[in-house]
């Protein structure tokens, strides 16, 4: 998986591609950590090039919004692609998260 990371109207933006599994995650969760350690609190997770999420991946989801909370920050995913959109709808995410369909829609989602 590769995470590029970016800034926009003071919202953090990591935009995933690839595959988000046992062997990436770590990394997906260290990038995130680093955001919140940097004092970031509004973080925006772009799936439009991620082209798979296991239940690893999910789990590093979920580590990220608890630490976003617990800094009284604010998440938000956009752009599934129709597999990750799928394990978000199972999975319940969908209920319990932001999940925007572009990112413009995110990114005002996350404004002050």
């Amino acid at each position: 998986m590769e995470i590029r990371a970016t800034e926009q109207d003071g919202i953090s933006i990591l935009a995933l591609s690839g595959r988000m599994d046992a062997t990436s995650t770590p990394e997906f969760e260290s990038s995130a950590r680093a955001l919140l350690e940097q004092g970031k609190k509004r973080v925006l997770i772009d799936m439009a090039d991620l082209e798979y999420i296991s239940s690893a991946g999910l789990r590093g989801i979920l580590g990220l919004v608890k630490s976003i909370k617990a800094a009284s920050g604010r998440l938000a995913f956009c752009s599934l692609q129709p597999m990750a959109a799928e394990v978000f709808r199972i999975s319940g995410f969908n209920a319990m998260l932001t999940v925007c369909a572009t990112r413009e829609e995110a990114l005002c989602a996350l404004q002050d």
